[in-house]
């Protein structure tokens, strides 16, 4: 579809200029915790931001993480840096949030950070490529290395003197890796079991009404691999890429769930009502009377979008798990007690959870193009999914699906679904992921172009280059631009975009820079540039006028 800036516009919906965003407790992947309260602006500064020109950044290859004018940025924590006498930062850092300890203090608080998953050639310096049959030379000391490096990392920082830092041996300073124990919220064993080991394949994740970090497992079968049903539902294994299983018996079922994380405590559960797929994100609304309502996605080629509605306050375990029927705007309900075409199939709830994917295929779920990210408009309401792409059908640059709840209520069993096909080179960008709305409106956008696909001219990506964040504002002469404001290092993906409470900073993840490496000595990038050359995830924090102005252009356009 050719781009039309007013068609977006209409598309992100209408606000009104000088409207103050005062959502209700919004959260999800990649937005921002409750925001601070508002403070005035002086009028020098005001002057000055008003002034402040939206610089829309060319299309780059450059091997460096290069921001527009107006921002700035530092690094808070890099792979294998120490977070206390024990514990060292995890691997490709991914999602990010914030909670402040105070809420009067927007400047020191708790940051959680997704590992998503491991490269053996960096963390275990086993190198497959080396092996005709490469899963006859892993040891388990290298399987060791790998299980730590992913799952999360829960680290104090503080804002001081204008930048960010970790709090180093701070008390609730932890890491939670795939060997951590986890129980399931869940009164039915899952083979076997009530309290599994670990969290891995962690993307995406958000924040809990009720102060907690929430982390979900996406493509968990690259660990321990899969179980297969076939049509009498005999089952046989799919091997892992890894190969974990040929050291842990760990079962596949084990992992594939959103997982609950108490920040003070570091103690954690998996939420077995919310389904077993490839998640990659999970994003909660509390209603008024307490219960939660949690959009999901399964981020495969042709898998569906998920809701959860619970039947109790405060609860992601009582409720009911519905799949998305798109086509036809209902919310399908995956409940073995009233749906018989999940009596004929499946033993039990237990089962149909597990096996999500099939169930949702039974009731004739809408396959759609890797749900991905999925944000709440803080001003309309409607829910924002990226779909990233699907090659197998031709989708080489994404989409995103608006799903308008029936009347607003997000416990509402119908919706309106439009899609507005954003990507493609009239764009200027490809592959949506992650979505942030910041404290004025705004759309903020990062892409996620494979590394084994960018920058190639036999590829239809050439002409994006790098991968990049993204902002799409909602006031002023840019409403409705796409404006590229942040240009990623050699194969990194920028992901886990997270406002600060007082909208100052955005935590940012780049994640696998120089992940094409073939050989050590030589790495396709040396961001972020340490004296041993060798790529590193990190997170940093970008700051400068242009994030004040944007969380701030509802004031500055009125």
């Amino acid at each position: 579809m050719e781009y039309n800036r007013r068609k977006f516009i209409s598309f992100l919906g209408k606000a009104s200029i000088g409207m103050v965003v005062a959502p209700p407790f919004l959260v999800g992947c990649g937005n921002t915790t409750t925001p601070s309260k508002s403070e005035s602006i002086p009028d020098s500064t005001f002057e000055a931001l008003k002034n402040l020109k939206l610089v829309n950044l060319s299309p780059s290859d450059t091997d460096d993480l290069l921001l527009t004018k107006g921002l700035n940025y530092h690094p808070i924590v890099k792979w294998g840096e120490s977070i206390s006498d024990a514990d060292t930062f995890g691997f490709n850092n991914d999602f990010t949030c914030f909670i402040p300890l105070d809420k009067n203090n927007p400047k020191d608080g708790l940051l959680w950070v997704n590992h998503e998953y491991t490269n053996p050639l960096f963390v275990s310096n086993f190198d497959y490529r080396a092996f005709d049959e490469p899963e006859k030379h892993r040891t388990i000391e290298q399987i060791d290395k790998e299980m730590y490096s992913v799952g999360g990392t829960i680290v104090r920082i503080k804002e001081v003197n204008g930048k960010w830092e970790i709090v180093k041996n701070d008390p609730l300073n932890r890491r939670i890796t795939a060997q951590t124990p986890i129980e399931l919220n869940w009164d039915t064993p899952i083979k076997g079991a009530t309290t599994v080991k670990g969290t891995l394949a962690n993307c995406s994740g958000g924040i809990t009404p009720w102060n907690t970090f929430i982390t979900c497992e996406e493509n968990y079968d690259g660990f321990f691999g899969e179980t297969k049903y076939d049509a009498n539902n005999n089952t046989t294994h799919r091997p892992s890429w890894y190969g974990w299983e040929k050291f842990y018996e760990y079962p596949p079922e084990h992992y594939g769930w959103v997982v609950e994380i108490d920040p003070k405590t570091g103690t954690a559960q998996k939420h077995i009502a919310l389904g077993r797929f490839a998640h990659e994100c999970c994003t909660l609304f509390e209603l008024k009377d307490k219960r939660v309502v949690a959009y999901t996605g399964d981020d495969k080629n042709s898998e569906h979008l998920y809701k959860f509605i619970s039947s109790k306050p405060s609860s992601l375990k009582e409720g009911t798990l519905y799949v998305a029927d798109t086509e036809n705007g209902k919310w399908l309900a995956l409940d073995w007690e009233n749906q018989p075409l999940l009596k004929e199939k499946f033993k039990n709830q237990t089962e149909v959870l597990i096996r999500a994917r099939e169930a949702a295929k039974l009731l004739g779920a809408t396959e759609l193009n890797r749900p991905e990210d999925i944000e709440i408009d803080p001003i309309t309401g409607n829910i924002f999914v990226t779909l990233t792409n699907n090659k197998d059908k031709g989708d080489f640059h994404g989409s995103i699906l608006k799903i308008e709840e029936t009347e607003g209520a997000f416990d509402s069993l119908t919706f309106k679904a439009s899609t507005y096909i954003a990507g493609g080179e009239e764009n200027g960008f490809s592959c949506p992921d992650n979505l942030a709305f910041d404290l004025a409106g705004n759309l903020w956008m990062t892409s996620d172009m494979s590394g084994s696909s960018m920058n190639r001219e036999d590829k239809p990506y050439m002409p994006f280059k790098n991968n990049s964040l993204f902002v799409i504002p909602r006031y002023g002469a840019d409403a409705g631009k796409v404006i590229r404001v942040a240009s990623a290092p050699r194969d990194a993906e920028l992901t886990g975009p997270w406002f600060s409470p007082d909208g100052k900073t955005l935590f940012l993840s780049v994640q696998h820079p120089g992940e094409q490496t073939k050989d050590l000595n030589n790495p396709t990038s040396k961001w972020p540039f340490d004296s041993d050359n060798i790529p590193k995830s990190a997170v940093v924090a970008i700051q400068g006028d242009l994030i004040e102005k944007m969380n701030n252009l509802n004031k500055i356009e009125a």
